[in-house]
């Protein structure tokens, strides 16, 4: 898929990878309406590019939202590119986490994602080639201490993605499923980088990581996991899971010292 042919609707477009993706987007020639709850950072980018960013306030955890998401694509004349880059993180043991925070995080990660996929998916389907781009994680693969919740949903992604891709293989929608490794946005808290850092875990920056999804978009790709050696330990976590539990366990320690600072 070439970037000039695109039209494109990205969530999470005021932040993190959702922004670098945005500006890179818009760079690279295509049509693009970016979902966000909050403009403003997107007002360089709708000065810079006023004939290609649309930029359309929405709730993608409400029916309002997701239907203001789709009258606009409408009336850009549809679209053949769907990134769902929108998501929330929170670094805590599960005994920390309440009621409310749980269901934030599976309904903005997971829920709105499908939702919202339904939603445009009819629009997808009229074009001769689209492509729906779902961002995962690491911890998508790879169950880690401190982010179960966050696991559950990325993992969920991971597998509404491949089932999906299945679903649609006799269509001209094809699906990506991108799973970045730690990524130096403002979603970390304060604890979460204090323990990436004590950790020595390695980070990216958004504008990498959405350099690589944009050249798995143009190379059509199914597949795109960022990171060395995270890489190796998604496909060990598949082959061996008892060798990465006995791994991760030493780290448990760290991870709990850490996860008390965040409440």
């Amino acid at each position: 898929m070439r970037l000039p042919e695109c039209r494109a609707v990205l969530t999470g477009a005021s932040g993190g990878i959702g922004l670098a993706l945005a500006e890179q987007l818009c760079a690279g020639g295509a049509r693009l309406i970016a979902v966000a709850r909050r403009g403003e950072a997107l007002d360089d980018l709708a000065k810079r590019y006023p004939q290609q960013l649309l930029w359309v306030e929405a709730d993608l955890a409400s029916a309002i939202g997701r239907k203001a998401v789709l009258e606009a694509a409408r009336e850009m004349g549809g679209l053949n590119l769907l990134i769902n880059a929108a998501g929330i993180n929170r670094f805590a043991m599960l005994e920390q986490l309440d009621d409310e925070q749980i269901a934030e995080m599976l309904n903005i990660n997971l829920v709105a994602t499908v939702q919202l996929t339904r939603a445009l998916l009819p629009l997808l389907r009229q074009q001769h080639q689209a492509l729906l781009v779902n961002v995962g994680s690491t911890y998508g693969s790879i169950g880690y201490a401190g982010y179960a919740t966050y696991c559950a949903s990325k993992f969920a992604v991971r597998g509404f993605s491949e089932a999906l891709r299945r679903e649609l293989a006799d269509t001209g929608v094809g699906v990506l499923y991108v799973a970045p490794r730690a990524t130096r946005t403002a979603m970390n808290s304060g604890p979460a980088e204090a323990l990436n850092s004590a950790l020595k875990v390695a980070t990216d920056s958004p504008q990498q990581v959405a350099g690589e999804v944009l050249a798995a978009i143009t190379a059509d790709r199914s597949e795109l996991y960022l990171g060395w050696p995270e890489k190796f330990f998604v496909r060990l976590n598949g082959m061996l899971p008892g060798l990465v539990d006995r791994a991760l366990r030493k780290q448990l320690p760290t991870i709990r010292q850490f996860s008390k600072k965040e409440i």
